[in-house]
């Protein structure tokens, strides 16, 4: 017989989540966008992601 695990949601899970910075969350999504950049097959949509990068690059940059 199978054993049904249920998964937790992500109303509990965010629950759990501690506590980030706006650095360290800008800092996360930029390397986030990198590693899509680097899968994406679409230009048009690597493109967008870059630029989004880029943008978050210039203002973790102006923080400092």
């Amino acid at each position: 017989m199978a054993e049904i695990v249920q998964f937790r949601s992500r109303a509990d899970l965010a629950e759990e989540a501690p506590e980030i910075d706006l650095v360290t969350a800008v800092d996360t999504a930029i390397r986030d966008l990198r590693d899509i950049i680097a899968r994406w097959g679409d230009e048009t949509a690597r493109l967008q992601a870059d630029e989004c990068r880029q943008m978050l690059e210039r203002a973790l940059e102006a923080a400092f």
